[in-house]
């Protein structure tokens, strides 16, 4: 039987993932009836109420540890534009295939699948293969975080597959990410005697100059370049005639391999001048693999193409250090420049590659050579 990677991305589109609310449920368990059909072992863990991912296994009873493919099963919000192709619909015009999660990331995760399926098929292996489908990866890897803090939900591997788009390009690394708030305080009074007052907003405006451009005074990684700082989102204020005595920044920040958390908010109050409250919203490790690591070699030779870095984070971040800091390769099909746009599209053509890829690499790893 020939397992169709075209035609199960087009169901997948059809399931709204979109997230919030998620409603990953039914999407998983699709998928999980299909790999039950072919002799996984199949469990659903709930992080809250339809928020569903999906582990599963094929095990050989080998000591060889299992090799793991992960993807997402949610996809960002559809956004205000109207979309001239349905988000939903699965519509195939030339070679591309278009709808909400196209690229990122209900693409790979069929091409996994169809891959899953192959590998079940064949007539010796000498390790087993583990399948990662998570929710909520778009809202700071709840799923991944989930699975990693629920005993023996995880299980072991010895090398993990990240589907997240790169144009079925090998990447070997991506950057962290930290969130933090910064609020200034000052004193409200009348707008028509702002002299009597102390303007939070004004404070606010300050850091937001001094921030432009912060240097992190690390050196650029050769993959993954320098570390960056987005303020993304401002408040303040009660009404338009008040002195405001509050301000929040929301502020997103991309850092290499060796920083951490403590030591940038530790940079944050010293360029805000210590006046301020900083709080930590979220965070993601970065991650980064050997490119001289004898399975990514062999990972190079069988995709092709030289090692690159990705700007954002990937369930990796939690999965990697919770499966024992295995290495750890980034490769799908989908366009990194189509993921959360309107009219999301993946190229047809480089689907159905990443579905051979992703077999060849499985079979290098669990079949009897």
């Amino acid at each position: 039987m020939r397992w169709d990677p075209v035609a199960l991305a087009r169901q997948l589109l059809a399931f709204n993932t979109v997230n919030p609310p998620g409603n990953e449920a039914a999407c998983a368990r699709h998928l999980g009836r299909l790999l039950e059909d072919s002799g996984f072992t199949t469990r659903y863990f709930d992080f809250a109420e339809r928020r569903t991912s999906l582990v599963a296994s094929l095990p050989t009873g080998t000591a060889k540890p299992p090799i793991c493919f992960t993807g997402h099963l949610d996809t960002v919000p559809l956004g205000a534009a109207k979309w001239d192709h349905d988000p939903f619909g699965g519509e195939v015009l030339g070679d591309k295939l278009f709808g909400r999660g196209a690229s990122d990331m209900k693409g790979a995760v069929a091409a996994m699948t169809v891959m899953a399926l192959r590998v079940a098929k064949l007539p010796r292996r000498t390790a087993g293969i583990t399948l990662i489908l998570t929710a909520g990866e778009e809202t700071s890897c709840q799923g991944a975080r989930h699975l990693a803090e629920t005993v023996g939900a995880l299980g072991a591997a010895g090398a993990l597959v990240v589907g997240e788009p790169t144009g079925n390009e090998p990447w070997i690394a991506h950057k962290g990410c930290v969130r933090f708030a910064i609020t200034t305080r000052g004193l409200a009074a009348h707008a028509a005697m702002p002299e009597r007052g102390d303007n939070a907003i004004h404070k606010a405006a300050d850091i937001v100059i001094r921030l432009r451009g912060l240097d992190f005074g690390v050196p650029s990684h050769p993959l993954l370049g320098v570390p960056t700082l987005n303020i993304g989102t401002i408040e303040g204020g009660m009404n338009i005639n008040s002195v405001p005595d509050l301000a929040r920044l929301g502020v997103d920040i991309r850092m290499l391999p060796g920083q951490t958390e403590e030591s940038i908010r530790d940079q944050l109050l010293k360029e805000c001048g210590g006046e301020v409250e900083i709080e930590r919203l979220e965070g993601a490790g970065s991650v980064e693999t050997d490119p001289d690591h004898p399975w990514v070699r062999e990972v190079l030779d069988l995709v092709g193409g030289s090692p690159q870095g990705a700007p954002y984070f990937t369930d990796a971040s939690v999965l990697t250090p919770a499966l024992g800091s295995v290495p750890t390769v980034i490769l799908g099909p989908g366009e990194p420049a189509q993921a959360h746009k309107t009219d999301e599209y993946i190229q047809v053509s480089k689907l159905e590659s990443a579905a051979e890829l992703y077999f060849r690499i499985a079979e290098s790893w669990c079949g009897d050579r």
